[in-house]
């Protein structure tokens, strides 16, 4: 998988190991499978009651536009009824929106150090 999404330049730098500890750490993942391999994935972290985070939505470039992303990112919402779910978007929210997501125009966010480093627990 590691190789597949640094093809689409999608894998923000984690090693493998990494990339496993994030999926692992998850609340919820979903992925799409075909042939033997992952071709979408989406994971989300929550808190279980009333909020979560939507993250690593992707799917490999050959595979897009085939209603696979919006697949896996409706498989975890159904996963989390009543939770307010929030995400971070440069370029896709009109996906986004198709999936019921609306627009807020506050976010803020900081990186505890170096990106990366350090959260190996």
């Amino acid at each position: 998988m590691k190789r597949d999404l640094a093809a689409d330049d999608f894998d923000n730098g984690r090693t493998p190991e990494q990339l496993q500890r994030s999926f692992e750490g998850s609340y919820a993942t979903s992925f799409a499978w075909a042939g033997g391999r992952v071709v979408s994935t989406a994971r989300l972290l929550a808190d279980g009651v009333c909020n979560a985070y939507l993250t690593d939505v992707w799917t490999a470039s050959v595979w897009r536009r085939r209603g696979i992303a919006s697949a896996v990112v409706r498989d975890l919402l159904e996963r989390v009824p009543g939770h307010h779910v929030a995400l971070f978007t440069a370029s896709h929210a009109p996906f986004y929106a198709g999936l019921g997501f609306e627009e807020e125009h506050t976010g803020m966010s900081t990186v505890v150090g170096t990106w990366l480093e350090g959260g190996t627990a």
